[in-house]
């Protein structure tokens, strides 16, 4: 019997394993890919961090990693395939067996979302991606595209504007959501072009991404956009399967708790980018951990 078992270990994830094993709880972090970081990975740059501006991503994830096993954190690479409320504990399935704690923190982050427009699902990773730091490198010297509006999309913009050729941001809105020191900075880069109040309709290509079906949706004119790639920075998804049904969710899927991480569940908490509040960012998430971890000990007492 576990005191307490962390689903997730993202930034919020293993913000909480540090609280946790510094207060002395017996705890494990399940986590179902084989690194730890959660998206933060694939951010190439992290300028808004208090104390590390300019801090590359990878690099981020990899040293909160390095403090949760400095700690002595107990991890083990597993998919939780159920959680079960039994009162006094928590019941988690997983595909390497099962497992029991008296809190679980949900950390499980989130997942972006998709256009859902025909040839996105057969031209993913051909020209298709969720992740401009990723696939960038990829299409140096060639048009691309972004399709979004926030801060996310303004990112892999610029990102992208450093080595690509020409960057179209398509945004079906007539203005940009991201924030205005981003907007500035895009709107001065000579090579992008924002497409305001367009959407795509459809990607088109055989074997790779070769040109995106656009509409402007105050004229309704279609027309034909040739590019070697679309960047899709539209959202994200809260991964809160598990607990549907369970634990109160808002319409978005986002776990309903306060500040104190608790959900409507006594001894279930929810940190990071799973929970509904106004913003989700590395620093939050962190500071969810340590409520959530908080929350979990004053139970376990």
């Amino acid at each position: 019997m576990y005191d307490l078992i962390i689903i997730g270990s993202g930034p919020a994830g293993l913000s909480a394993a540090v609280y946790g094993k510094r207060a002395g709880l017996h705890l494990m972090v399940l986590e179902k890919n084989p690194m730890s970081g959660g998206q933060v990975l694939n951010t190439y740059e992290v300028d808004n961090y208090l104390g590390m501006p300019g801090m590359d991503g990878f690099d981020m994830g990899t040293k909160f990693r390095e403090h949760a096993d400095k700690l002595g954190v107990e991890f083990q690479e597993a998919a939780v395939l159920s959680l079960e409320d039994r009162g006094e504990s928590k019941l988690i399935r997983t595909d390497d067996g099962e497992l029991e704690a008296k809190t679980v923190i949900l950390a499980t982050g989130a997942v972006h979302a998709l256009l859902g427009v025909p040839g996105e699902e057969k031209l993913n990773g051909r020209g298709v991606s969720y992740c401009a730091t990723c696939d960038g490198a990829f299409f140096r010297g060639r048009t691309v595209a972004v399709a979004g509006g926030g801060d996310v999309a303004l990112e892999d913009a610029i990102y992208l504007a450093r080595t690509c050729e020409k960057v179209y941001l398509i945004h079906r809105r007539d203005e940009l959501r991201g924030a205005m020191v981003l907007q500035q900075e895009l709107k001065a880069l000579p090579n992008v072009e924002i497409l305001y109040s367009h959407v795509v309709e459809e990607i088109l290509g055989e074997d790779s991404v070769e040109c995106l079906n656009l509409k402007n949706c105050k004229t309704g004119e279609r027309f034909p956009l040739p590019v070697a790639g679309l960047f899709v920075a539209v959202g994200i998804r809260p991964q809160t399967e598990l607990v549907q049904g369970l634990a109160a969710c808002d319409e978005g899927g986002y776990v309903l708790a306060g500040e104190d991480c608790a959900t409507n569940v006594p001894g279930l908490f929810a940190a990071g980018d799973v929970r509904k509040k106004p913003i989700r960012q590395i620093v939050t998430a962190v500071a969810d951990g340590a409520n959530a971890a908080v929350s979990a000990g004053l139970c376990c007492r």
